[in-house]
């Protein structure tokens, strides 16, 4: 038998914590003296507290964790509760790392302030393109807020196009707008280029537009995941504002080269604006 102290030294937990699990009835102690009322463990309670640990650590309530390790909950109820668990988990590491991302972007544009490219940005125009699109709103034009939408965008119009036997002629082109509701809405277009002989049609939720023509657009190259664009996009603002130019739109995304790794992802944006 173990005394308190020796017992959360084995189990890595402090003594405040076993005097917890103690009065709410998760984890007794083997054997208490009735007459000092110091509390005793055995070896074999490791294995329940460590039950109780791993659970709580999974985020379960105290009293969820006690009808786990009570066998009050069935083993199929148990698998989906850790399935669900696990999927929240999972959720919450992947906004954690999307966000320490933007994080990062913000620092690099930060960093590069006071700096402005030279050679970088290109003002040409844009001709006309035909596009396939499929469009969707987005609450905002923040990175958290256009990411999970234009992705699934993305992913559900080459599956319509593939079933229709259309195959792209040119690289994806994402571009944006205010929606018609407002409130700082923005409408996100997912197109990617079609030949001339795919005929402008509304096929259910897929367009097929001739995009129109840019007069004059400040381009500049981005090389990475979309979701380091900031500070490329920023050093565009900056040339277009230091070199007597207004900005006219939202800029188009022109997805140059898109493999497998997203850090190696090749994206033209193509700014409309007029002379100041």
């Amino acid at each position: 038998m173990f005394t308190i102290g020796d017992f959360a030294r084995h189990g890595r937990v402090s003594i405040r914590m076993l005097r917890h699990y103690d009065a709410t009835g998760l984890l007794r102690p083997a054997h208490v003296d009735p007459t000092t009322g110091y509390r005793y463990y055995s070896a074999a309670q490791l294995t329940r507290l460590n039950r109780v640990i791993a659970l709580k650590e999974l985020g379960f309530t105290l009293q969820q964790v006690q009808d786990i390790v009570d066998e009050r909950v069935g083993t199929e109820e148990l698998r989906g509760m850790l399935r669900l668990r696990r999927a929240e988990l999972e959720a919450t590491m992947a906004a954690a790392a999307a966000r320490l991302v933007r994080v990062e972007a913000r620092l690099q544009s930060i960093e590069s302030e006071g700096s402005m490219p030279t050679n970088d940005v290109v003002i040409k125009q844009v001709p006309t393109v035909r596009v396939a699109e499929l469009t969707a709103t987005a609450a905002s034009y923040e990175p958290e807020d256009i990411g999970p939408v234009i992705g699934p965008l993305y992913q559900e119009l080459f599956r319509r196009l593939e079933a229709a036997g259309i195959t792209p002629s040119g690289p994806g082109v994402a571009y944006y707008e205010d929606a018609p509701e407002g409130g700082g809405a923005i409408s996100v277009h997912a197109a990617v280029q079609v030949s001339a002989t795919v005929r402008p049609v509304q096929d259910g939720d897929v367009r097929v537009l001739d995009l129109p023509s840019i007069e004059q657009a400040a381009t500049i190259v981005h090389r990475g995941s979309m979701d380091t664009v900031l500070p490329t996009a920023q050093a565009l603002a900056r040339w277009i504002d230091g070199h007597g130019y207004r900005s006219a739109g939202y800029p188009r995304e022109i997805n140059l080269e898109c493999p497998e790794n997203r850090e190696d992802w090749v994206t033209e944006l193509q700014a409309p604006v007029t002379k100041a």
